[in-house]
């Protein structure tokens, strides 16, 4: 079980969180961030809201924001002992979808800076659809993550590729 005491926002997540997502009448991302992690009780009662999972506590997320839905997006505490800007960025939707959108906090940038939000990135929705990168969101990226630009698309790919089990994880844990 993950400790429940780190609730910070790490610097580059708060910048990011900061910046203007455009909905752009369903053309743009769906995502409205949060200014702090969702307090560790209100995790706890959502998670097991999600789950049908009363024994649960959501210790193991740091929920940062949510699509318009009431989608959540997170931080998974998948890696013991690693720094917040290491886990991997989740996604857990309200009619049930999951998945992992990016392996750590700097991918998660550069997936944000290429047009794509976690719920875009974890549903495959309209894969013909052209993102829209946003410069505000390109220049945290490169702040914070100098060195590692990518697509979107890669960092979807790379984020399913070591978390294949993601999905399986969770409802496992479904009642």
């Amino acid at each position: 079980m993950a400790p429940t005491t780190d609730r910070q926002f790490p610097v580059a997540l708060a910048a990011a969180m900061a910046a203007r997502f455009d909905y752009a009448g369903g053309e743009g991302v769906d995502f409205e961030p949060f200014s702090a992690f969702l307090p560790a009780e209100e995790t706890t009662d959502w998670f097991r809201a999600w789950t049908g999972n009363g024994e649960l506590s959501g210790d193991d997320f740091r929920v940062f924001g949510q699509d318009g839905s009431g989608g959540y997006a997170a931080l998974w505490l998948a890696r013991p002992g690693v720094p917040l800007t290491d886990q991997p960025v989740v996604f857990l939707g309200s009619e049930g979808e999951t998945g992992v959108v990016a392996r750590n906090l700097g991918d998660f940038l550069w997936l944000l800076a290429d047009g794509f939000g976690p719920w875009e990135a974890a549903t495959g929705y309209e894969p013909d659809r052209t993102p829209c990168p946003g410069s505000e969101l390109v220049a945290i990226a490169e702040r914070f993550a100098p060195g590692r630009r990518q697509r979107g698309a890669s960092v979807i790919e790379q984020a399913g590729a070591e978390f294949p089990d993601f999905d399986d994880i969770i409802m496992g844990l479904c009642r």
